[in-house]
């Protein structure tokens, strides 16, 4: 995703995603990096429909220098919208604490999925039982850093 410095991101309209990007982006990572626990990035996607860029906050693990998210939608029937502008358009804006870099972001294939899945499932057990209750397979993602 080619974007410039000045372009506007449009966040998440959910209210408290959008209160927890405005702290994490105004102390620069310091407040909201750990959100009730868990370690959160913030996503920015280019929209499939609007050609704007969203951004929304998300759980993350990690694999060696990747970042793993799940495309759980709180075990909703359908993906979330920020995994449906990632699978058309994989280039994405990361932010992790005060990190801000640009990554490529692909669906983990099946063989991939399986150990990953854990790594995600022992930082927020709830996964499990999203995918129990989705009549979708749940989606796991791999961030790679492009710079």
């Amino acid at each position: 995703m080619t974007h410039h410095e000045d372009e506007e991101i449009f966040d998440s309209t959910t209210g408290w995603v959008a209160e927890h990007i405005r702290r994490y982006v105004e102390s620069d990572g310091e407040k909201g990096h750990m959100y009730q626990g868990w370690p959160t990035l913030l996503l920015s996607t280019r929209g499939r429909k609007s050609g704007k860029l969203r951004r929304t906050a998300l759980i993350y693990g990690q694999d060696d220098d990747r970042y793993l998210l799940v495309a759980s939608n709180g075990g909703a029937p359908r993906h979330p919208a920020w995994y449906l502008n990632l699978a058309e358009d994989p280039d994405v804006v990361v932010q992790v604490g005060p990190d801000k870099f640009t990554a490529r972001a692909r669906t983990a294939t099946a063989e991939e999925k399986s150990p990953l899945w854990g790594v995600m499932t022992s930082i927020f057990p709830l996964y499990d039982s999203y995918q129990a209750k989705a009549d979708r397979e749940i989606p796991l993602v791999i961030v790679e850093r492009t710079r």
